[in-house]
């Protein structure tokens, strides 16, 4: 299949969730594939500096927590925790590092090339990677996303005062007080890490709720968690500026209408109001390739981009900016390349906070599956069930959330599922293979679940859709 006017069948430029999965498909598929990556590692900011590094120290301050929090003392367990946070950060780099090296030998078992240094289009099918130019047939970008700036807060994470997402998850100390600017999945996560371990933490946000895009249930219940667990949320106000001196960082802070202006004083402050695609340097222009109105490459289903043999995936493309929306996407655009049908069901894509508890949904919200039926509630029905009626939650006295089930209330059809538990980003997976097999509340209801389990939730929460939970 290798066509030898080109150096390689694909080039993919980017080696995170999405580029590293397309090259590795790529290649099993039988097409000559290299890699560009600009950093000294693979797995893109994922691995190096998002998902895996934050569950690493999510993971190490709920330890903590659970055993000077008063969870051990719940069950008689008598314990004086401290922690060594140097240790933890080693620990940290460790699990990066094992991952990192875990993808360097799958390019090597696929017989992906790896060329190191940032990717510069020359035109359509060639590349300039650092000093070298390479040529292909077909070129998947997956360049990834970056985090979007504050006007008015100036992000330094070597001065380590006002940090980003990169920077919060590499700090030498415990704040005394950090603010985290913007209440999404990431501020929310990092926010508690550093809770956790003793930060007092304050999150200013936009908007009247946290977590923007999730369930409006699931977003006022987590609020309540939230300052149940002592954070600080000051929702309805945007930062209009910020000044250090020494070790002190004063905000400037109104509501988000504007007015009512008030200075906050903090040690640290995460800059954490989302991301944006990276395209700069890329030398788009040379291929022919723009950006639409959110710096995005426009695709077709397939992944195709206007230009033809380039692709684009992932937080590059339109959609979530998720690392399992852009792994699927990966294995997909490379089954195109190599002429086999590659989809992605963008309709059934779960989302997880990484908190404690988890919150996870997939599928619509309950406003969005009204606003689809023309504004008629009557159109949706929903069930919930508490997890404090969960006897295995009950038992391990851990019952905050609940699980919540959205179907059509003519064909039954599950529309959406989202859920507050402390299982919730595993629990997620079932109800995700449900939508995408077309389930009716009534199949999940009538699946036997184990018993006794966090799952029997989603179960209930299936049979009161039609008004029947039975613990409940």
């Amino acid at each position: 299949m290798a066509d030898h006017s080109y150096d390689y069948d694909v080039l993919v430029i980017g080696a995170g969730p999405g580029g590293y999965v397309a090259a590795i498909r790529a290649a099993q598929l039988g097409l000559k594939t290299a890699c560009a990556e600009s950093r000294d590692t693979l797995g893109g900011t994922c691995l190096n500096v998002g998902c895996i590094p934050s569950k690493a120290l999510l993971h190490a301050s709920e330890l903590f927590e659970e055993a000077e929090g008063g969870h051990f003392a719940t069950w008689g367990i008598e314990a004086k925790a401290t922690f060594d946070l140097a240790k933890m950060m080693e620990e940290k780099a460790s699990a990066v590092g094992d991952l990192t090296k875990g993808i360097e030998f799958l390019f090597k078992k696929n017989k992906v090339d790896w060329k190191k240094g940032h990717a510069a289009f020359e035109d359509a099918h060639t590349v300039k990677i650092g000093d070298e130019t390479v040529t292909a047939r077909d070129i998947v970008i997956a360049t990834g996303s970056s985090v979007t700036p504050l006007p008015g807060v100036e992000v330094d994470n070597a001065k380590g005062r006002i940090v980003d997402s990169t920077g919060a998850l590499d700090l030498d100390e415990v704040p005394e007080h950090l603010v985290v600017i913007g209440g999404g999945v990431i501020g929310l996560e990092l926010g508690s890490v550093w809770r956790r371990l003793g930060a007092k933490v304050t999150v200013v946000e936009f908007l009247d709720q946290l977590l923007p895009g999730m369930d409006g249930e699931v977003r006022k219940e987590s609020a309540k968690i939230f300052k149940k667990q002592g954070m600080e949320l000051m929702l309805g106000h945007k930062v209009t500026g910020a000044s250090v001196k020494g070790k002190t960082v004063t905000l400037t802070v109104e509501k988000s209408a504007g007015g009512d202006e008030q200075k906050i004083k903090a040690s640290h402050v995460l800059v954490a109001i989302g991301r944006r695609p990276n395209t700069d340097g890329l030398a788009l222009d040379k291929a022919g390739l723009s950006t639409n109105d959110r710096g995005q490459i426009a695709i077709d289903h397939d992944f195709s981009t206007d230009v033809d043999g380039i692709w684009a995936i992932g937080d590059v493309a339109p959609g979530p900016m998720l690392a399992h929306k852009a792994e699927d996407e990966g294995v997909a655009v490379a089954e195109n390349i190599a002429g086999e049908t590659g989809i992605v069901n963008h309709d059934v894509i779960p989302s997880v906070v990484y908190t404690t508890p988890e919150i996870a949904g997939v599928g619509l919200t309950q406003e969005e599956a009204v606003e689809k039926a023309g504004g008629d509630k009557k159109a949706v029905k929903v069930g919930k069930f508490p997890m404090m009626a969960n006897s295995r939650a009950k038992a391990n006295r851990d019952t905050d959330g609940f699980v919540k089930v959205i179907a059509d209330a003519e064909t039954d059809r599950v529309l959406g599922v989202w859920m507050i538990n402390s299982l919730a980003g595993t629990m997620i997976a079932q109800a995700a293979q449900a939508m995408e097999f077309g389930a009716t509340s009534e199949d999940i209801a009538y699946t036997c679940h184990a018993h006794p389990t966090h799952a029997e939730a989603f179960k209930e929460a299936a049979m009161a859709v039609q008004g029947k939970p039975i613990h409940m």
